[in-house]
């Protein structure tokens, strides 16, 4: 039964990692799935809980940092948001002159419509043209 716990603990995390692209649920995720080989050696529970520990800290330690870098993202720099201005960006939540949410490079964004007439529907791609507090200012290309 533990086995089974952890490969949905770890199918859950992994899928919530495609929607962070962050590299970090998946490392979870990893030790998840070593704790259900664990599990499925016959080790005890608190021997599960520790190879999930021990397995997402490594992880999140050793093997993140390298993907990061692999994707052209530093490892403990956040992308600036002065290089976030002209970037392409997918609208997740409608976007119109008062509110809205789109994802730019991963990460979630508030938005709004720099143009009061344009109305942006959820999958469509905007331009983010300018950066006023945390909210994204953009325009349909």
């Amino acid at each position: 039964m533990d086995v089974l716990l952890w490969l949905i603990a770890g199918v859950v995390l992994a899928v919530a990692e495609m929607f962070t692209a962050s590299f970090f649920l998946v490392m979870f995720a990893a030790g998840a799935f070593a704790a259900a080989a664990a599990a499925g050696l016959g080790a005890p529970l608190a021997v599960q809980g520790v190879v999930f520990i021990l397995v997402s800290l490594l992880a999140t330690l050793g093997v993140r940092p390298l993907l990061r870098q692999w994707m052209g993202r530093d490892a403990d720099e956040a992308v600036p948001v002065g290089e976030i201005t002209g970037h392409e960006a997918v609208v997740l939540e409608r976007v119109d002159a008062d509110q809205g949410v789109i994802k730019i490079d991963g990460e979630l964004w508030q938005a709004r419509a720099i143009d009061a007439d344009q109305v942006m529907e959820p999958g469509e791609r905007v331009r983010v043209i300018d950066i006023k507090g945390v909210t994204a200012l953009v325009w349909r290309d």
